[in-house]
């Protein structure tokens, strides 16, 4: 029998695991996103208002970013494999309970627990990748996955919308609750039992110690307000950029086009810049240059009145998103203890699900107000803001370590 050493060997495995977690994060959210273009359109066509389908989908991104970080505590206690199978088959009835839902607190119901299975397997998924990767090949590793991650949340929602023009609402669940299942079954089989960081055992230690010193550890704290500023970006394009764009004169095809070319460009960005962010002396750097793409990108939505601005913005979009995410993913990892890396990619998803919940909530009254093009500059200026936190934060750590080392 292999022993767990030899399992984990990095020259041995490490190509083995990148294709494990893409696989399960591509599977995983293609089935997952594609219920969501469809959520709404079953809501109404059994009758249910607009403000209560609103309820039904905010709640849903409430549940999976505020149970990220208890889930992920308890995937550095349980292990990985358990939290990753528990969330996978969540996802997997919830999709076949959505078929029978009649009513807005079933389906309010429904989409809390699909929450809860998102909550679980994200956030452990995104520590399993810092666990099996070497400090040197983190950037590429999470670009590979976020770009498998993310090419599921684009081929969810096309996949889904043609599942229920084809064969109706009822067989979208159906199928997705059967990916998630075959999913499931890869992850039983495929998945290592331990996580490479658990090959010694070391004593546990206490959960509250572990979060004061993560609330502590401020540089963390900045990569997950940058996060939160940057998805709250996402939300508001998202929600906003198809109404703005027709206000221009874009048809809907075309509006299509400009989400298709920010998604495009985005996944595929994560794998170059992946590698480019493992050879640089210093991975905040490329946050920062990143940030403020993604800022000036905005602002470029806001201010377009053609279709050629609109796909040029959204393409720098996709680049600049590229450069800071994959960046911030691994820069985490960096910053978090290995028994508490659960935990830190629970705060960052955290970030994710509730930046984009807020950016409808918030920007919804302000594009109602001063339009939507005030609605894109406010978003930029604030994904500029955080950018000049984190600059400012990552300059002072590196002039601390620089008068460290002058003093030692």
């Amino acid at each position: 029998m292999q022993s767990e050493n030899n399992m984990y060997n990095p020259a041995k495995s490490y190509r083995a695991l990148v294709l494990i977690a893409c696989t399960l994060g591509l599977g995983c959210y293609t089935a997952a996103y594609m219920r969501l273009p469809v959520v709404p359109l079953f809501a109404r066509s059994l009758g249910i208002g607009t403000f209560e389908i609103g309820i039904i989908n905010s709640l849903y991104m409430l549940a999976a970013g505020g149970l990220s970080m208890p889930l992920g505590i308890m995937s550095d206690r349980l292990g990985r494999k358990r939290l990753i199978l528990a969330g996978l088959l969540i996802a997997a009835v919830s999709s076949f309970l959505f078929a029978f839902c009649q009513t807005s607190p079933q389906m309010i119901a429904v989409n809390i627990f699909a929450g809860i299975g998102l909550a679980a397997f994200g956030p452990t998924m995104m520590s399993f990748v810092a666990d099996f990767s070497p400090m040197t090949h983190l950037g590429r590793s999470y670009g590979w996955y976020t770009m498998a991650m993310y090419a599921g949340m684009s081929l969810g929602p096309s996949i889904g919308g043609l599942v229920a023009l084809w064969l109706g609402y009822g067989r979208v669940f159906t199928i997705s609750g059967i990916m998630h299942l075959i999913i499931f079954a890869i992850a039983m089989f495929a998945f290592p039992r331990r996580s490479p960081q658990h090959r010694k055992r070391s004593p546990k230690r206490d959960s509250r110690k572990i979060i004061r010193e993560l609330l502590g550890n401020r540089p963390l704290l900045t990569c997950w307000l940058v996060t939160l500023f940057s998805c709250f970006g996402l939300g508001v394009f998202i929600t906003f950029q198809p109404l703005h764009a027709s206000e221009q004169g874009i048809g809907i095809g075309n509006i299509g086009l400009i989400f298709g070319t920010q998604a495009l460009v985005n996944a595929l960005a994560r794998i170059p810049f992946g590698y480019l962010s493992d050879r640089v002396s210093d991975r905040s750097s490329l946050v920062v240059w990143g940030l403020f793409g993604y800022a000036a990108s905005f602002a470029g939505i806001g201010l377009s009145t053609s279709l050629a601005m609109f796909l040029v913005s959204a393409f720098g979009m996709g680049i600049s998103m590229g450069i800071a995410f994959t960046a911030v993913g691994a820069l985490i990892s960096e910053l978090a203890p290995v028994d508490s890396r659960g935990v830190a990619m629970g705060g960052y998803n955290t970030c994710i699900y509730m930046g984009m919940m807020l950016s409808s909530l918030i920007m919804g009254a302000v594009a109602g107000k001063f339009g939507f093009r005030a609605c894109f500059l406010i978003t930029a200026a604030l994904i500029a803001v955080g950018a000049l936190a984190f600059s400012f934060v990552f300059k002072s750590i590196s002039v601390q370590k620089r008068a460290l080392s002058k003093s030692s």
